[in-house]
């Protein structure tokens, strides 16, 4: 697996990450696999209508925190692989933005970690997000969310 954690929009499939995942020399260790998948939500938490995201990121140090979020998620009691790869480009509604990896000896580990590597990529990764929303007159109005609180 390539150690690139941010890709552009396509380039890779979660079918290929699960089955290199599988192919790794540990992975006879694994009893689960627990994947999150981020995708486009069709409206944002202010009840707009989104008509599609912008992600861009800081590449170099994005590539960099989520490594090492994963190298140290990977420390914790039965996990044998923890991965995020986070998509760039333009996305409509219900496309994939992240995916999210852990494996580990038993389902009981994978799920806290799962839920960790979510909330910690989100945090700390310089990753950033530009929604497109369709206003009441119809109109399409654009912003970094950022610039905005989040529900």
């Amino acid at each position: 697996m390539c150690a690139t954690h941010v890709h552009k929009k396509g380039a890779l499939s979660l079918e290929k990450l699960i089955e290199e995942t599988k192919n790794k020399p540990n992975f006879q260790r694994a009893g689960a696999i627990a994947v999150f998948i981020g995708v486009v939500r069709g409206e944002n938490p202010h009840k707009e209508k989104v008509q599609k995201l912008e992600i861009e990121a800081y590449e170099e140090k994005a590539d960099e925190v989520l490594s090492e979020i994963c190298q140290d998620l990977k420390k914790r009691p039965g996990i044998v692989d923890v991965q995020i790869h986070h998509f760039l480009g333009e996305f409509n509604v219900g496309e994939d933005l992240v995916y999210v990896l852990v494996a580990g000896s038993h389902r009981k580990n994978v799920f806290p970690v799962l839920k960790a590597a979510v909330k910690r990529y989100k945090k700390e990764a310089p990753i950033f997000k530009k929604e497109y929303v369709i206003t009441e007159n119809g109109n399409v109005k654009a912003y970094w969310v950022a610039e905005r609180e989040e529900g």
